[in-house]
């Protein structure tokens, strides 16, 4: 079996991600408020709401606290002259080689999250799909792509 890709990626990605989920989590809280309004309303037992903070309490702990680490402990890629090799998964690890021949175009890409912490995501397209590499420092990414698109052209004007 081939060895795992060395390169992860940035560790403020966690950061990131933990933000993006506190953001994400409001949406439940919200519900919770909600609940409790319409319980007042429809004479729902104390259960009711009582089950639904302790499910949004623990909902809130794995979203925000330990997904995130976990996630970025997964994600691994490295950059061959001939390939791109992608892991990433943490119930099931997928494992993606993608050939230079078969890269069509790459592209950084930074949402407000991602530029606060001086971050980029690299999306490599093929004819068939787009892969991500999702939490590079700004300037390793806008390197990565540049690498990567001349290895690209290089296996184009090979063929």
């Amino acid at each position: 079996m081939r060895e795992p890709p060395r390169l992860k990626i940035a560790q403020d990605a966690i950061k990131a991600w933990k933000l993006s989920a506190a953001l994400l989590m409001i949406i439940p809280w919200l519900m919770v408020v909600a609940t409790f309004i319409a319980g007042k309303y429809l004479n729902l037992t104390i259960w009711f709401g009582v089950i639904t903070i302790v499910l949004t309490i623990v909902l809130t702990y794995l979203s925000i606290f330990l997904i995130p680490k976990v996630r970025w402990r997964c994600w691994r890629y490295e950059v061959f002259d001939q390939e791109i090799y992608i892991q990433y998964g943490i119930l099931v690890v997928s494992r993606t080689l993608v050939p230079m021949i078969r890269v069509q175009h790459v592209d950084t890409k930074q949402g407000p999250i991602l530029k606060r912490y001086q971050l980029a995501g690299l999306t490599v397209s093929t004819a068939a799909t787009t892969h991500e590499i999702p939490a590079l420092p700004e300037e390793e990414a806008a390197k990565l792509r540049d690498q990567i698109s001349e290895l690209a052209r290089v296996d184009e004007d090979d063929v």
